[in-house]
């Protein structure tokens, strides 16, 4: 490791402050603060000591999401073998998944982290690590057979719109990666629904269909799935979102390191369960009569709640806010699936939705702590007096 610091000191030298390329330092600062732990140190004021830093968070995400990944990897050579007929392995599928999915997420960093770059040396601040999660997120979340250039697009309209245009990590609104996806959903939208989007080379081959259990019920048809391959994720969806068991793996990764709230989780649960129960005794379609505990483990609802709900930067902030967040996004997330069919999954626009309210929820939680604490002043003084 010292032959390696050795190497990036002399690597920095022309870009430190005074030397000919010291504009472009904060992109050669990237790759060193990305291979060890940050030099510098706060020198004035207040400050907190801790192990934790932005890097090991979003590092601490990404492991938390590689047990999804890796599945959606083989599930997307699965269902494409199982739909073609073919005898496979399982290093085929995986080999098959691997060829289909690794372009994307090269695509997603390469595209993002250029932007990144660019506005960092623009604006002369250090590139921060927020991307290392996104740039994993945006294909994970996207139909495995989306046009490479599409996700460049995508991904670029999130990065400039979503992040950067309100100061990059830490400043954004929404969540960079369903800002990505719901800009391809609309923007793209033959090519991201539809029952030919979730098989990969369905649209080349004929009699193979690979429409999702959400997509099917809002057409009125039946489904011929069991429970128990809905929470496996062997069916056709995004390439990560299918498999609520490796999405729990990764949530107890998150819960168990304090990085992921447990309350918005709960709080997502908590409400999609209800709101599922309510439109059960309703039953007035195919998705009201659909079992609530399904509603939970088909479509984005777990991966949405586990990885994209509780992102530190755009959801509630205060420990009651949280609840109320996560609450509201599993109750929008079945009335959209419910009330608009051509909108079946509910869950990209339910956490866009109270991403935006989030700040909200936080004003109201603080304004009533306030109020509280003034009012036990107001009755202490009254006794003493």
């Amino acid at each position: 490791m010292n032959f390696l610091r050795k190497k990036l000191d002399e690597i920095k030298r022309p870009f430190t402050k005074g030397e000919k390329w010291e504009k472009f330092a904060p992109a050669i600062n990237a790759f060193d603060t990305f291979l060890f732990v940050p030099n510098h140190t706060t020198q004035k004021g207040s400050h907190i000591r801790d192990a934790v830093d932005l890097k090991r968070t979003m590092v601490t995400v990404i492991i938390a999401l590689l047990p999804a990944l890796f599945y959606g990897i083989y599930n997307t050579g699965f269902q494409y073998y199982s739909q073609t007929g073919s005898d496979f392995t399982f290093l085929d599928a995986f080999m098959h998944g691997s060829l289909k999915i690794a372009p994307m997420i090269i695509v997603s960093y390469v595209v993002g982290l250029t932007i990144e770059f660019a506005f960092a040396i623009y604006r002369g601040h250090e590139v921060n690590e927020g991307y290392l999660v996104t740039g994993m997120l945006v294909p994970m979340i996207m139909p495995v057979d989306i046009p490479l250039w599409m996700v460049a697009v995508s991904v670029a309209f999130a990065v400039v719109i979503a992040k950067e245009a309100f100061g990059g990590t830490g400043m954004n609104i929404l969540n960079p990666a369903l800002t990505a996806r719901a800009f391809a959903f609309f923007a793209y939208p033959t090519y991201m629904s539809g029952d030919k989007v979730w098989v990969s080379e369905a649209s080349m081959i004929d009699g193979i269909s690979g429409e999702t259990i959400l997509g099917s019920l809002a057409a009125s048809q039946k489904v011929s799935y069991s429970m128990l391959d809905m929470f496996s994720g062997s069916i056709p969806g995004s390439i990560a979102e299918t498999s609520t068991l490796w999405i729990l793996v990764g949530a107890f990764i998150l819960i168990v390191t304090g990085v992921g709230s447990w309350r918005i989780m709960t709080g997502g649960i908590l409400g999609a369960s209800l709101m599922g129960l309510l439109f059960n005794l309703w039953g007035a379609n195919s998705l009201m009569s659909f079992s609530w505990i399904n509603h939970l483990i088909v479509g984005g609802f777990a991966f949405g709640i586990v990885f994209m709900a509780t992102d530190p930067v755009s959801a509630a902030q205060t420990q009651k806010g949280k609840w109320i967040y996560g609450i509201l996004v599993g109750v929008f997330c079945i009335m959209i699936r419910v009330f608009n069919p051509a909108y079946p999954e509910g869950v990209m626009l339910a956490i866009l939705l109270m991403n935006v309210f989030a700040p909200t929820i936080d004003h109201y939680v603080y304004n009533s702590n306030v109020v509280k604490r003034k009012k036990r002043w107001e009755s202490a003084q009254i006794k003493t007096a």
